[in-house]
């Protein structure tokens, strides 16, 4: 008999149909369809099914056990026509599966398969409705994944304008994904077209490995997310059920993000208000109760403080992670430094006890494009670069975005100039050393006195066999490393990712490092990583 069975691969998506000849008025909300799969381990998973037209409901499961299952789906109200049982085997495959959060372990994140990860990631927010308006979105999720991106920050509610002055000239057609429209919306029903257009990018980005940030409320001042005397919580459910049910199925979703700068909530006004952490657990814990594939659950902030570990400590278990976001300096004399971003990740960060990603430093501004967000302005290719390396010397995945193509402009054939930058980091920390075994180390700094965004930074292993440290602005570095350990030390050019050899000298138990002189057209010097390496 076994071999009759329906056969499915470990972690991979499966789907199953049913279909009704029942009239419904609104098949969206007068019947709720629902699986429950059993698995090998006797464990369970409820899983919500979704209407997508023509009489037609879908379930979507994703199975990570092998061996033998069995499936009952059935609607409520019932309906026959929607009744199925059935069995099917989960075959063995190599699979690195569903990323995790493990706090305290690696920088935080890990694959089913005991991979430590290291996210690389860039923001196209409004990546779905691009697809939907015809442009070449295969061609740049391709490119994102060679170059070695593992994620990006997306929204299935699209913009179409950005304060002060981002209209998004790009779109051609209506991304609206309810019924209805902004003017006299139907929250009751789901645009399929547009829900088709985004299945398709789901499904590349699962055949390249790509992950996806999936933000289910977009910025909480656009209709209808500061409108919640009209987005009543009914409404809100019926949203979320409906993304969980069409997209939780999905390896490539990394993160269901509650809101992009929860603190928007209820009102669309930006600043700190505990009613939000109070939504944001209340939902976290509704999300993980709907969407049992088991995902991680995660809210962007807006405000950085209070810090999150008071946030969130009412129910510690709702929010797995923090895709925190922090921009440094941006005016015209220091934009360049990005200065001040690691301590306000220490201070934010202090205490919390879940993941973390820093997930926003700004938006590389391309000047060839008018300037409609002013902030943006000196968020040039070397605010990208140092920002990534201070947040990445604070043990933290990056993430990034470029004016080309986080939301208004939509010029994806095309990478700018600090997109390379990163292409170096993510070498260093995944070819160079073993980021997954360092951590940040300020006391093998020597102490001294340093003006705003010029103090080295140092990461370690916990042995110290390797130490790196990064120099914003070059100059030198005095550090504290053990004296039984014989290290060869060298310099990376996080512009041009080369290497050449450092010298040392030592005084009072320090070793110290001189970092090569030079700096860019603008006068700025050059910043610098020293690697010491006792391997």
């Amino acid at each position: 008999m076994g071999e009759h069975l329906e056969k499915v691969p470990y972690r991979s998506v499966h789907e199953w149909t049913v279909q009704s000849e029942r009239a419904y008025e609104n098949p969206f909300t007068d019947v709720r369809v629902d699986a429950t799969f059993t698995a090998p381990s006797g464990r369970t998973f409820t899983i919500p099914g979704f209407y997508d037209g023509e009489h037609t409901w879908r379930v979507r499961f994703n199975p990570n056990e092998v061996g033998r299952w069995t499936y009952r789906i059935a609607a409520y109200p019932e309906d026959p026509d929607l009744h199925r049982e059935g069995e099917f085997e989960v075959t063995p495959r190599e699979a690195r599966g569903f990323l995790k959060a493990t706090p305290g372990h690696a920088w935080g994140f890990h694959y089913e398969s005991g991979e430590p990860a290291f996210i690389l990631g860039d923001t196209t927010y409004n990546l779905f409705g691009m697809a939907h308006c015809g442009l070449d979105v295969d061609s740049f999720l391709r490119r994102r994944a060679e170059q070695g991106f593992n994620l990006l920050r997306v929204r299935v509610p699209v913009s179409p304008f950005h304060p002060p002055d981002g209209y998004s000239d790009w779109q051609t057609r209506r991304t609206w994904p309810w019924g209805g429209s902004e003017q006299s919306p139907r929250f009751d029903r789901f645009n399929l077209d547009y829900f088709h257009t985004v299945d398709q990018v789901v499904r590349q980005a699962e055949e390249l490995g790509l992950g996806f940030e999936m933000i289910m409320e977009a910025w909480g001042f656009e209709f209808p997310f500061n409108s919640r005397n009209i987005f009543v919580p009914e409404w809100e459910e019926l949203w979320m059920r409906y993304l969980i049910a069409r997209y939780d199925a999905f390896n490539c979703v990394y993160f269901w993000t509650l809101m992009n700068e929860y603190e928007y909530y209820p009102n669309g006004n930006w600043h700190y208000k505990p009613v939000a952490d109070r939504w944001a657990m209340r939902m976290g814990r509704w999300v993980k109760g709907v969407a049992q594939h088991g995902h991680i659950v995660s809210v962007h902030n807006g405000p950085r403080e209070p810090v999150f570990a008071r946030r969130f400590a009412a129910d510690p278990g709702a929010i797995d992670a923090i895709l925190f976001q922090e921009w440094g300096t941006r005016d015209r004399e220091n934009g360049w430094l990005a200065a001040g971003i690691e301590e306000q990740i220490e201070r934010s960060l202090a205490g919390w006890w879940g993941s973390a990603v820093f997930a926003e430093y700004g938006y590389e501004r391309n000047p060839e494009l008018p300037l409609g967000f002013p902030y943006h302005e000196f968020c040039d290719p070397e605010h990208t670069r140092r920002g990534a390396w201070r947040g990445a010397f604070c043990a933290l995945g990056i993430i990034h975005g470029f004016e080309n193509s986080w939301g208004p402009f939509a010029v994806l054939d095309r990478d700018q100039p600090g997109l390379a930058y990163l292409l170096h980091l993510r070498r260093f920390f995944t070819e160079m050393v073993p980021f997954h075994r360092m951590r940040p180390a300020p006391e093998l700094i020597a102490p001294g006195a340093y003006a705003p965004g010029r103090r080295p930074l140092a990461l370690a292993t916990e042995d110290r066999e390797v130490v790196a440290a990064y120099l914003p602005v070059g100059g030198a570095v005095e550090l504290t490393l053990p004296t039984g350990k014989r290290y060869q030390a060298r310099w990376f050019d996080p512009r041009t990712g080369d290497l050449q050899a450092a010298g040392m000298s030592e005084a009072d138990g320090r070793r110290r490092f001189v970092a090569p002189p030079g700096q860019d057209e603008q006068g700025h010097p050059w910043d610098w990583v020293l690697v010491a390496d006792s391997r």
